[in-house]
């Protein structure tokens, strides 16, 4: 015979409704958001949801435009006109200058550039931020990657030409540059799906690496300066929209419930990157400008302007590869700080 517990009939409600209240607060995912524990249904109630800051995002979107058309003058100055084909041209003629032992160096930079490389790096990007649950953004640094390099071959093969304005043949169109392409794209995923405390130092190598890359292009004489600012122009172009496009579930989460997304370390090498950036910039363009007065021609006699325009283009992309990347830290720090900062309630 089957007995059971003598409770009383209403002490069963009790135990089917726990009306214990719902937690008010979010676990402290840690610094970097990463183990962050999955919260219940209803967890959120009595909090509010983050949300995507507007403004960043318009000033992202605005940046994207800009780089697109950085990608266009780059190609009308260097490639559609004489005077920046003469400039231009020089700077790839002087290359040969202590080739020999420059190319020792940058022929293993190149190297590293390849199929397996573009899918590790896409996996490392994705799969950071995937432990850091970020799924969308896990996609997004995918399409970055993809689209990026996609595009440089699009521009590069069906959309831009290479007129012949300069005596002589000097070949087929090279802008934009597919090697520094997958260089910056894959250094800007790794960016944007790293942790916030992360991201300065992720920026100045992928800068640094990046602009490796494509002072190698030139070492080797596989392409122009302006090939290369133009593949850092499309990078910057993809980076910017995916800011632009954030949702509220890419965004970072502050290191302790109601404590502050603020990181000020992050403006400041920003802020030291531009101002390197601007002084190889105006150095750079200065002395093209000056070989561009001077009326260059192509050949040269004499190895004083090829040598000056290739260390001149050397200077403005690594100006460029700085530029771009302090750019989108800035935007990704921004886009990704939230405009409702999880409270502790009743405190």
């Amino acid at each position: 015979m089957c007995t059971f517990p003598s409770h009383p009939v209403g002490s069963v409600i009790p135990v089917l409704a726990d009306t214990r209240p719902l937690p008010t607060s979010v676990p402290d995912p840690g610094p970097s958001g990463v183990g962050a524990p999955i919260l219940p249904v209803g967890a959120w109630r009595g909090t509010p949801r983050p949300r995507a800051r507007t403004a960043p995002r318009v000033v992202a979107g605005v940046v994207a435009l800009l780089a697109a058309v950085g990608v266009w003058l780059t190609w009308r100055i260097f490639v559609a006109t004489p005077t920046g084909q003469r400039v231009d041209e020089l700077a790839f003629l002087g290359a040969t200058h202590g080739q020999g032992r420059l190319w020792q160096v940058a022929e293993p930079v190149l190297d590293v550039v390849s199929v397996a490389f573009v899918v590790a790096g896409v996996g490392a990007a994705a799969g950071v931020a995937a432990l850091r649950r970020r799924w969308a953004l896990a996609l997004q640094v995918v399409v970055l990657v993809v689209g990026a390099n996609v595009t440089t071959q699009v521009l590069k093969h069906a959309v831009l030409d290479r007129p012949e304005l300069l005596p002589g043949w000097t070949g087929q169109n090279t802008l934009p540059s597919g090697h520094t392409t997958v260089a910056a794209s894959v250094a800007a995923a790794l960016l944007l799906a790293a942790p916030r405390a992360w991201r300065p130092v992720v920026a100045v190598l992928g800068a640094a690496y990046t602009g490796m890359t494509g002072v190698s292009t030139l070492v080797g004489q596989w392409h122009r300066p302006s090939d290369v600012v133009a593949a850092v122009l499309v990078v910057l172009v993809w980076g910017a929209a995916v800011c632009a496009l954030t949702p509220p579930s890419s965004l970072d989460a502050p290191r302790r419930p109601g404590g502050s997304t603020a990181s000020p370390g992050s403006f400041v090498v920003a802020g030291l990157m531009l101002l390197a950036a601007a002084a190889g910039a105006v150095a750079s363009l200065a002395t093209m400008v000056g070989l561009a007065r001077a009326g260059a021609t192509v050949p040269v006699l004499s190895s004083a302007p090829d040598l000056t325009a290739y260390a001149a283009g050397a200077v403005g992309v690594l100006s460029v590869t700085a530029a771009a990347f302090a750019v989108l830290l800035v935007l990704r720090q921004l886009t990704a700080r939230p405009a409702v900062q999880h409270r502790e309630q009743g405190h």
